[in-house]
């Protein structure tokens, strides 16, 4: 059997100072049942000294030493290098947009193109739709319209809405405030108040409701059907006063009259004169009947005065009712004499 030089450090060193050991504990341990207490503590005494030295050529054996990086790594928290990273990655961020908001956007370019005659003749026979009704077309610029425009839906104005014609519309709505400079209007309703501050100037106005005045009104001829003062109203007419109308129809007696006599009347059912003219054997009695154009509602106040001296000779008197009056003499007045009373009458 070959003789061989084993290392130290090899595996069958190791092999071997192991089984030797071994063998080592086994002769030690026989070797203490025949000795003597003196002899254990002997050698106990001298196992320790031996652990000693060893313990002390251990610590003068140079340390093994780490990385770098594990060193390092051993003495730094994990969770400060996350919020360090954190921070790193926002600051980062941060001036990204910082550069971005200090760039200034881009201009965008509206290229034009123009449209041949061909272009414009295809379009002319074409009904082109842009969109739907969800959509919207926005035009920031001007826009010119040589030609008819038609909306189909509404059309709202934000703005000022100006026009170099006229508008014509079937109805025209304004909710909010109107000031026109001039406006022609064939056909004017107006449902709620009518307030008008300054002059006005109208051919024919026919008011079927109510009509408040606060100030004077002032019309070269005012008709109207009825004409009431309310309260304590005064009706004040500086000039003169003529109640026209078409003259009441009339019946001369001539029984009264006398032969040739006659008896006519002028004016209208409100005022006027009776002329007549007594003949020959004129006799007491009513010479002439009077009758209205338009009766009265009820029976009508008739005031009678004489004009001249033959007519203030009679003993007059006067019958009347809605329809209308006679005049009559209570005495027989002078033959051949002509005479005129003057009417008045109200209700």
């Amino acid at each position: 059997m070959d003789n061989k030089e084993t290392s130290p450090n090899s595996p069958d060193a190791e092999t071997e100072v192991g089984t030797s050991a071994s063998n080592a504990d086994q002769r030690d341990s026989a070797d203490a049942l025949n000795m003597t207490p003196e002899e254990l503590e002997e050698e106990r005494a001298a196992k320790a000294a031996a652990d000693t030295d060893l313990s002390a050529l251990d610590s003068d054996l140079p340390e093994k030493k780490l990385p770098a990086w594990k060193r390092f790594w051993r003495k730094v928290n994990i969770y400060l290098l996350l919020f360090v990273l954190v921070v790193i990655l926002a600051a980062v961020g941060a001036f990204i947009m910082y550069l971005t908001s200090q760039k200034e956007p881009d201009t965008p370019t509206v290229g034009s193109q123009t449209l041949t005659t061909d272009a414009l003749k295809q379009l002319a026979n074409t009904d082109t739709s842009v969109g739907n009704t969800s959509q919207t077309l926005t035009i920031k610029g001007n826009a010119v319209i040589d030609g008819q425009t038609l909306t189909r839906g509404n059309l709202n104005v934000a703005g000022n809405l100006q026009t170099g014609g006229s508008i014509q519309a079937p109805s025209l709505t304004i909710s909010g405030a109107s000031n026109l400079g001039t406006a022609q209007i064939n056909s004017l309703q107006v449902a709620n108040t009518v307030a008008i501050q300054g002059a006005t100037t109208m051919r024919d106005l026919t008011v079927s409701g109510v009509a408040s005045f606060n100030g004077a009104v002032s019309a070269s001829q005012l008709t109207v059907s009825r004409l009431i003062l309310s309260g304590n109203a005064t009706l004040e007419i500086p000039n003169h006063v003529s109640f026209t109308g078409p003259s009441p129809s009339s019946a001369p007696n001539y029984g009264v009259l006398g032969g040739g006599g006659s008896a006519t009347v002028g004016g209208s059912d409100t005022a006027g004169t009776i002329n007549a003219s007594t003949g020959t054997g004129p006799s007491a009695g009513c010479f002439i009947r009077i009758t209205f154009q338009q009766s009265f509602s009820k029976q009508p106040h008739v005031v009678v005065s004489p004009v001249g001296n033959a007519a203030g000779q009679m003993q007059f008197y006067v019958e009347r009712n809605n329809a209308g009056f006679s005049v009559c003499s209570a005495n027989t007045p002078p033959a051949n004499q002509p005479f005129a009373f003057d009417y008045f009458v109200t209700y």
